[in-house]
């Protein structure tokens, strides 16, 4: 069984450095007080600092070190910086296989002494010395600030070793360690980098996500989360609280998830961030969502469309009323095949009005309202008073419940073109989800034209785009590719390149189904048919399932087959047979 810990009190009086009458009146002091023991003792004259610190040291386990005869190496100092020094009151002794001996003027001070340990990444043998004598070695002390000049200048070098090699974000950490506590130039210079480098690595998030003893850094690229770097746990939440202010949010506020915007030029283009803050057991989880304003601009056809898809796309967009309805996860590229739509509807003859939550992208020419329910702005209010704004076309950003699609469908069947999202797998699934939803069937046959489900894929990188001898047989029976079709088609894959930074993947594009509503599809939507059966008649009546799809951009050599069945469900595998 483990031995108790000693009191002090205890240890001072059995060494005799303290009577028992005075020692009982001086706990009652520091009752009365909110002192501790040997504050009281040494204001009272009743024991010496020294006294009192090596019973602390023999409390805690720790060598006690009287400065007035401790012989301290001359290189001592260089282990750790000046500021550290000066700030926390402490005097390296030396360092042996890796922990450094430090002397600490508190025992007791265990977040000094954590912070300690990750600023000098180095595990530590703590010592005590008075914090009195502590103050006269580090103000005698004239080898201090020539030390600190040289570990800065270790420091700068090896930071610039480490962003030569492509490590920016360790440089900069580096150089943020050794600057003192109340200059934040070093965290504003890092949240910068972390930004303006993902938005170069074509990232479409950053992700900064607080962890037991560090900071995780990963940006998503191409879809795929990539672990970019780590941070020291001591620089949380100076980095966070850099964000916040960046974002307009509350800094103090730690308690409750939070929104904001960053709008920032990188590289002559304005970009916007969308920042999200969520309280979690080590920390504020913090994601930058980056929106390109060029992301809506790259026309209908670049999004992945073949021909014959798009020309059936346009047509059905150009129709006078009617919903239409883009279903996938997040981060299927929903929006920007919607604000894509709109772009190519976007004319002085027709008035557009959207509500969204929140505006991703600012279109010129289009009436885009902004969601705000903390004040009753609500997806509903918006719709019932846009309806006497007389518009041509609506985009809602995401129908949710089913008001929202009741006045979406009412707006559909009074003249108007809607375009709206829904999170569904498949586009049959999105029929039977509105009817869940409580909108009556006979709404939702009659006012659908048409529903597009669809995922992004990566696309093999064209500089190092390759054959692939052997593809997975697994991945190639998920697509339904036969030998047969191996014979007609070559498989493609991406070695790897400085160009893609190895992956073999670079950019995205989408792969689709389409499901146009016809007679058949009606009869079977009003008659509540299940979404096996809605897509079994669809398939039948010539809709391309997203396995198909991607199977063909695979045989193109756009995509990889593991690609996409990562992305899409296999079962349409053999709906397609």
């Amino acid at each position: 069984m483990a031995k108790s810990k000693r009191r002090l009190g205890e240890i001072l009086y059995k060494k005799g450095y303290v009577g028992k009458e005075n020692l009982i009146e001086a706990i009652k002091k520091g009752k009365k007080t909110h002192k501790r023991l040997g504050e009281v003792l040494v204001e009272d004259g009743l024991a010496t600092e020294d006294q009192v610190y090596k019973a602390l040291a023999k409390q805690f386990g720790f060598e006690f070190v009287d400065l007035n005869n401790a012989q301290i190496p001359e290189n001592a100092t260089k282990l750790v910086p000046e500021d550290i020094i000066k700030k926390h009151k402490v005097i390296p002794l030396g360092q042996d296989n890796g922990e450094l001996k430090i002397i600490i003027p508190d025992p007791m001070d265990l977040d000094t002494i954590d912070l300690l340990r990750f600023r000098l990444n180095m595990d530590l043998r703590c010592c005590l010395a008075s914090p009195t004598k502590i103050d006269t070695y580090i103000e005698g002390s004239s080898a201090v600030q020539e030390s600190t000049d040289e570990y800065r200048s270790s420091i700068d070098q090896t930071a610039e070793e480490l962003r030569a090699m492509g490590h920016a974000i360790e440089a900069e950490v580096r150089r943020a360690q050794t600057t003192d506590a109340v200059d934040d130039g070093p965290i504003v210079r890092l949240a910068n980098l972390i930004i303006d480098e993902a938005v170069r690595m074509r990232a479409s998030d950053i992700h900064v996500e607080p962890m037991a003893d560090r900071v995780r850094i990963r940006y998503r690229v191409d879809g795929v989360c990539v672990e970019r770097d780590n941070i020291p746990k001591n620089m949380q939440a100076p980095l966070l609280a850099r964000l916040k202010i960046l974002s307009g949010m509350d800094i103090g506020e730690r308690r409750l998830p939070q929104d904001g915007r960053i709008k920032r030029e990188i590289d002559n283009q304005d970009i916007d961030f969308r920042v999200s803050a969520l309280p979690g057991y080590h920390g504020e989880s913090t994601v930058l969502r980056i929106l390109r304003p060029d992301s809506v601009n790259i026309g209908i056809q670049a999004i992945g469309f073949d021909s014959d898809d798009y020309a059936r796309f346009t047509k059905i967009i150009r129709r006078p009323n009617g919903i239409f309805l883009v279903t996938g996860p997040t981060g299927s590229g929903k929006t920007t095949t919607l604000y894509s739509a709109l772009q190519e509807l976007n004319r002085p003859d027709k008035k557009i009005i959207t509500a969204e939550d929140p505006v991703e992208y600012n279109i010129a020419g289009i009436n885009q309202c902004q969601v705000r329910t903390d004040i009753g702005l609500t997806f509903e209010s918006i719709l019932r008073s846009m309806l006497r704004q007389a518009p041509n076309i609506i985009l809602i950003g995401e129908i949710r419940d089913g008001i929202v699609a009741d006045i979406a469908i009412q707006a559909a069947l009074t003249g108007h073109l809607v375009f709206s999202t829904l999170h569904t797998n498949d586009a049959p699934s999105a029929i039977t989800r509105l009817i869940d939803m409580g909108v009556k069937p006979f709404l939702v046959a009659s006012s659908i034209q048409a529903i597009m489900a669809q995922r992004l894929v990566r696309t093999i990188c064209k500089e190092c785009r390759t054959v692939d001898p052997s593809p997975d047989p697994h991945f190639l029976r998920l697509l339904n590719i036969k030998p047969d079709d191996m014979k007609l088609h070559k498989i493609y894959k991406g070695a790897g390149c400085n160009h893609c930074q190895g992956t073999g993947f670079k950019g995205r594009i989408a792969i689709f189904e389409m499901l146009e509503m016809n007679n058949q599809l009606r009869d079977l939507a009003f008659a509540r048919a299940p979404a096996g059966e809605l897509r079994k008649a669809a398939l039948a009546t010539g809709m391309t399932s997203l396995l198909y799809d991607g199977k063909k951009k695979v045989f193109k050599g756009i995509t990889t087959p593991a690609e996409v069945s990562r992305v899409a469900q296999a079962e349409g595998l053999v709906l397609d047979a």
